[in-house]
């Protein structure tokens, strides 16, 4: 294999992420002159020596705990899981919430044979009780895995209200589609469970 195939199959490799995008990604990077290529290599490389999960909410960052877990000011009850970190990158510049986080690393699936002891979720009951958690969140994918995922956590959690994002996210729907206004909707209007 050519190395230039390797590249492109890599980058193909991505979430959301196909080959022709990956394609024109890796061409305009080999045929930059500016050196953004070099300076992406780099960073991509700092970034994997230096960023880490959070060993507590699963949050990428330099620090452990990270900044969400380590601001007081979070820690007001409240507590959202979520699927990845780009979900929490994407309410946060939505501004729609400011309690605590925890990402489970992906959903239950049958199919994929990903099972509970492949998701980030063992530590929500004592986290609940440790943080003194009023309220669980649930911005999940409005998927049959988001669904089947968060019903299998609920069953797992001591007693605390549960709710989930409501209007303007459509079944299948994903938190890195939604606007700001979508998401201020469906966390004020979210529902019990």
């Amino acid at each position: 294999m050519l190395l230039l195939d390797k590249l492109i199959l890599q980058f193909a490799k991505l979430p959301r992420m196909g080959r022709r995008a990956a394609n024109r990604i890796v061409i305009s990077l080999l045929q930059d002159k500016t050196g953004k290529g070099r300076e992406l290599a780099a960073s991509l490389t700092e970034a994997l020596d230096k960023i880490s999960p959070c060993g507590v909410c699963g949050c990428l960052s330099e620090n452990d705990p990270c900044e969400y877990c380590a601001d007081a000011s979070r820690g007001n009850g409240e507590l959202c899981v979520v699927r990845d970190f780009s979900d929490v990158a994407v309410l946060e510049k939505a501004g729609v919430f400011h309690g605590r986080y925890h990402i489970t690393g992906g959903l239950l699936s049958g199919a994929d044979g990903i099972t509970p002891d492949d998701l980030h979720i063992k530590t929500l009951p004592q986290r609940i009780r440790g943080e003194n958690i009023t309220e669980v969140i649930f911005a999940l994918p409005n998927t049959l895995d988001g669904k089947t995922t968060q019903q299998y956590i609920m069953s797992a959690l001591p007693p605390v209200d549960c709710s989930e994002l409501a209007s303007g996210l459509p079944l299948g729907g994903d938190l890195d589609y939604a606007d700001d206004g979508t998401l201020t909707l469906a966390f004020g209007d979210r529902k019990r469970l």
